[in-house]
């Protein structure tokens, strides 16, 4: 998926939501219900940017038919390291419909969730600003 770890790398959140289907489904490392909508899941993406430091790509993975990848990543929130991969799956244009991250450890993944839980309403308004 070379077109969203370019965006991502690049800090083009714009690119990045044009690569996101209307009806993507996003699956959070911390929270149980998954979250459908392209403005929602942009929304939690730019909020995960702003809580990520030093995030880098470290490996790609790519299933034979081309349309599942897996992003292995690092990063850190505050004080927490953490390794994380992000599975992604393209639908019949190209465009991301099933978005689905996993971290560790658990203390990262804490840290991820206590940072994230702290800017959702911030996050929930621009989503809502973007649906209309």
């Amino acid at each position: 998926m070379r077109a969203f770890r370019e965006a991502v790398e690049a800090g083009d959140l714009d690119a990045v939501e044009a690569l996101l289907s209307d009806d993507v489904v996003f699956t959070s490392p911390v929270v149980f219900k998954p979250y459908a909508g392209k403005a929602i899941t942009a929304a939690i993406l730019r909020g995960v940017v702003r809580v990520f430091e030093d995030f880098r790509y470290v490996r790609e993975l790519t299933g034979a038919d081309e349309r599942d990848h897996a992003l292995v990543f690092t990063a850190r929130v505050g004080e927490r390291e953490l390794t994380g991969c992000d599975f992604i799956h393209l639908d019949d244009n190209g465009l991301i419909d099933e978005f689905m991250v996993m971290v560790r450890p658990l203390s990262g993944a804490q840290a991820l969730a206590e940072a994230m839980g702290a800017k959702f309403d911030e996050i929930a308004a621009e989503a809502a600003a973007r649906s209309v």
